[in-house]
């Protein structure tokens, strides 16, 4: 089975809960940033299963844990161990998702990582988002000062990694 990540497709867990693909064996080869699951060259790191993200520099936590919310049912934001910023817009507007009066959505200080519009950006961390990283404004300006185009964003699901860092030793 093949799961969209970035601009390709790699393969997706295996029936064994082993990550088979080659970006994620590299990464689980890698020293993990203490405090996170997430390897130290990742500049970002978003734990799907705690809900909570990072931002690392030269290995070190820079800021965090962040809360933040991640996609809803039918919408999971995607696992991936080598996504990288590719744009930032400060006062981005959503083309597919609405308010309930029926107007864009705002997605403010939006950096985006992953092909469908999927982003850092502000929004109400205790709601499900359509497959975007939501958090508090305070925390989405710092991810928006400190992210550049590029860096590489890390989204796991923190068990997993943790095991298979450990086996990869």
């Amino acid at each position: 089975m093949l799961v969209a990540a970035g601009a390709f497709a790699v393969p997706a867990l295996a029936d064994s809960g082993v990550e088979s693909n080659p970006v994620a064996q590299a990464a689980h080869a890698e020293a993990a940033t203490p405090g996170t699951p997430c390897s130290v060259s990742a500049r970002a790191c978003v734990d799907l299963e705690t809900q909570r993200a990072w931002l690392i520099r030269d290995g070190k936590v820079v800021r965090g844990p962040m809360t933040v919310s991640t996609g809803g049912e039918g919408y999971a934001t995607p696992v991936g161990h080598s996504l990288r910023v590719y744009r930032k817009e400060i006062d981005h507007v959503s083309g597919e998702s609405r308010t309930p009066d029926g107007r864009p959505a705002p997605m403010p200080y939006a950096v985006f990582f992953n092909d469908g519009g999927i982003a850092f950006h502000a929004g109400d961390p205790s709601r499900s988002s359509a497959g975007c990283v939501r958090m508090e404004t305070d925390d989405a300006k710092a991810t928006f000062a400190e992210l550049q185009t590029g860096d590489k964003v890390q989204v796991v699901e923190g068990s997993v990694e943790r095991a298979e860092r450990a086996a990869a030793r």
